[in-house]
């Protein structure tokens, strides 16, 4: 494969598209679509770690409360996504689509019902860097799918969930391809394969 140096300018950073609920300080809910979301992990719990730019509503809330719900998008939640990426616009008005709001089972979150999988959080601690602030949150309960069965802590179908996916703009997942592993297995053999077949003709 031959490449070619550009600037760093350009964002291939796959992410996960989560809509984070909040509560306002009189006490409405807010939503708000935040893709800058990853993990780690700290000891044997992970942590979901979440980025805010600027001084938006929803940042104001995280850092007053330290908790909020991480509600993932998939592919039908799209018109959602939107929705409340763009209903503050001054330029324009934007038609309410119809969605309901839970709330969390562990923490005092909103949640939202669409989604079909949902983090409730808590903020451990929290970092900036320029005008963007980076927390650190370990997840203290999930709520997924009831039609989705994990096996293990791994064994997660994302082509159930139907996730999108943002780099730019959005992306929805293909197919499955296999677990950990399974490649090396699959060399291997093929290997092994091709190593007897090239024996017999010499043969």
């Amino acid at each position: 494969m031959k490449r070619r140096s550009v600037e760093p300018i350009y964002s291939m950073c796959v992410q996960p598209s989560f809509i984070i609920g909040t509560y306002n300080e009189d006490r409405s809910y807010n939503f708000a679509p935040i893709t800058w979301v990853s993990a780690t992990c700290e000891g044997d719990s992970y942590m979901l770690v979440i980025s805010m730019f600027g001084s938006k509503k929803t940042k104001q809330n995280v850092i007053r409360d330290g908790k909020f719900s991480a509600n993932l998008v998939n592919t039908s939640m799209l018109p959602l996504m939107d929705y409340f990426g763009t209903k503050h616009s001054v330029d324009k008005k934007v038609e309410e689509p119809v969605y309901g709001v839970g709330h969390g089972e562990v923490l005092e979150v909103p949640t939202l019902d669409e989604s079909p999988w949902v983090y409730e959080c808590e903020v451990a601690r929290s970092v900036e860097t320029g005008d963007s602030t980076t927390f650190f949150c370990p997840i203290r309960n999930i709520q997924m799918d009831e039609n989705l069965i994990c096996e293990d802590t791994f064994d997660v179908d994302l082509t159930v969930l139907d996730p999108v996916i943002y780099s730019g703009r959005y992306h929805s997942l293909g197919k499955m391809l296999g677990r950990i592993g399974d490649f090396r297995a699959k060399h291997t053999a093929g290997s092994a394969e091709r190593n007897s077949f090239s024996y017999k003709q010499k043969l």
